[in-house]
């Protein structure tokens, strides 16, 4: 199963669209992640993120029902949830 897991982009390194990337936040963990999927990603969007590239923006609400999916599923253990998400 392929799962794209969303989270909120703390900051962005780069100014070339191909090759920009951001830092993002999956409930307290921060990875780097390439945004040239999601071009239009700036500092405090959600995301969805696949193998390590964002694949598209998405509002707080639809992040925080994904995460919610996720954590019913199993998929989050070792994670904590932010208090947003857990509405």
């Amino acid at each position: 199963m392929c799962l794209a897991v969303p989270g909120k982009v703390i900051d962005i390194i780069g100014d070339d669209p191909l090759l920009r990337s951001a830092r993002v936040s999956f409930a307290g963990v921060i990875k780097e992640v390439s945004l040239t999927c999601a071009p239009e990603a700036k500092p405090g969007d959600y995301v969805l993120v696949h193998v390590g590239v964002a694949i598209s923006v998405v509002d707080e609400k639809e992040a925080a029902e994904t995460m919610s999916y996720l954590q019913q599923m199993g998929e989050l253990d070792g994670l904590e949830l932010p208090d947003s998400a857990a509405t």
